[in-house]
């Protein structure tokens, strides 16, 4: 059971707090935060999500740069518990619209009944926000969007709103537009995170993509919808319990290792047309979790050389080339490198006309970052490195640098080639035409070179 859940944000400040149980000191939030902010000083890298001080446990995910903390004297399992932190969160920003420290200040009263109702006595009664909604009366004080930090993977579709809306990133569950209507719209998202190691003559040697369907409903009276993927999507022999994959069979262009789905989903058709059903509830959730290992073609090529110059000198060349289609465009690209221990200066050329870049050498950490704010498919940029060593006699410099990792997000793109042929209400609403918006991102998870 869970002795007591707070909400604190990135300076610390404690923005909710519910004691269930009175076993913990009411002090445990700023221990804490204090345990968090000189874990590095002391122990070393980041805080784990679970720790132990003085015999009570502190359990703590970050979302949207919030820490949602829980704490027990128990032997609770770390992933029950961390979880429940994840999908509280999410049922939070559901009726919130925007999760950041100013919502939950204007809203903490809001709050505040959604945790009561979430548990009682420490004891977990439902995550659920159509369950919740019979329970909850208070109305949320919608903020200013302008005002809202970046929200994760739906945050991206914001930046193209000529091409897709990004309503569903601010939207509460239960407030209605202005005029008191409520707009009847659903949002199918394809979120799909990729991990590919090059070797140091560009080869890959390792690739793979987790993915997600995440569904974002509107719509009242909860109707059945239906999501249609790819008539070539074939699914491996091993997997879950929650689908007998064994009886898909034959080749296709788009195969998943393994797949789960969420327990409202129908599979009942799943097998001879690749149809997904399920009831609309409210509130955002995984309809469908799936892993690729198959052989793609990743978005981006990268390779780095090094090269000495002598004694106290070298060269760090590092090429990306985009080989996605010029229609699509990366946001916000970090590309890093570790150099040598010894390195002492660091002296940064880019390519003519170059827009848009940042560079930088942290001292403190030896690490060279480039930054590109946008990258269009189709193009190739380099970055030249002139470093400088405190040391002569250094040892294999190839060896002591890297390897290149690269951090990007492409809205509308995924490398599995996975669609959503159409997104089909079975029965009609209150409105004759919902809205319906299928959108794709490609996120990196661990995208590195060797050198």
């Amino acid at each position: 059971m869970i002795s007591q859940i707070f909400v604190l944000s990135q300076r610390g400040d404690n923005i909710v707090f519910r004691d269930y149980r009175g076993e913990v000191p009411k002090g445990s939030a700023e221990i804490f935060f204090r345990k968090v902010k000189f874990w590095k000083e002391d122990e070393g890298g980041d805080a784990p999500p679970l720790f132990n001080v003085d015999g009570v446990n502190y359990f703590h995910v970050k979302v949207a740069t919030l820490l949602f903390v829980a704490t027990t004297r128990l032997n609770l399992s770390p992933s029950l518990v961390l979880e429940f932190l994840q999908r509280s969160a999410r049922v939070i920003k559901d009726y919130l619209g925007v999760l950041n420290e100013d919502s939950l200040r204007k809203n903490f009263v809001l709050v505040y009944e959604l945790l009561d109702e979430i548990i009682d006595f420490g004891y977990v009664q439902t995550t659920s926000t159509e369950v919740l909604k019979s329970y909850i009366f208070n109305e949320p004080i919608v903020i200013n969007e302008a005002l809202m930090p970046s929200l994760g993977p739906a945050s991206i579709f914001m930046q193209g709103a000529k091409r897709m809306p990004g309503t569903a990133v601010t939207k509460s569950v239960i407030a209605n537009d202005s005029r008191g209507r409520k707009r009847e719209e659903i949002f199918v998202d394809v979120i799909e995170k990729i991990s590919v190691t090059f070797s140091s003559s560009g080869y890959i040697l390792t690739s793979e993509i987790d993915g997600t369907i995440q569904l974002k409903s509107y719509l009242t009276g909860n109707p059945e919808i239906r999501i249609a993927l790819n008539d070539d999507l074939n699914i491996g022999s091993g997997g879950s319990s929650t689908y007998d994959y064994r009886r898909s069979s034959g080749a296709g262009t788009v195969i998943l290792d393994d797949c789960n789905f969420h327990e409202s989903v129908h599979l009942d058709s799943f097998d001879d047309d690749r149809t997904l059903s399920l009831v609309a509830s409210d509130g955002e959730f995984s309809v469908m979790n799936y892993r690729i290992t198959q052989e793609f073609k990743p978005p981006f090529r990268v390779n780095a050389f090094v090269e000495e110059a002598g004694s106290l000198k070298a060269e760090v060349i590092i090429k990306v080339q985009a080989e996605f289609p010029s229609s699509v465009t990366a946001n916000t690209v970090l590309v890093e490198m570790p150099l040598p221990a010894y390195t002492s200066r660091v002296n940064f050329e880019l390519e003519p006309g170059a827009v848009g870049n940042t560079t930088d050498f942290k001292e403190s950490t030896k690490k060279l970052e480039w930054g590109l704010k946008k990258i269009v498919g189709g193009s190739e940029h380099i970055l030249r490195a002139k470093l400088t060593f405190l040391q002569q006699g250094h040892g294999n410099i190839t060896k002591e640098a890297g390897p290149v990792s690269m951090n990007f997000t492409i809205p509308m793109y995924n490398a599995s080639r996975l669609q959503v042929k159409y997104l089909q209400i079975a029965k009609s609403t209150t409105t004759s035409n919902p809205y319906r918006w299928v959108r794709y991102v490609t996120q990196s998870n661990s995208y590195v070179a060797r050198l």
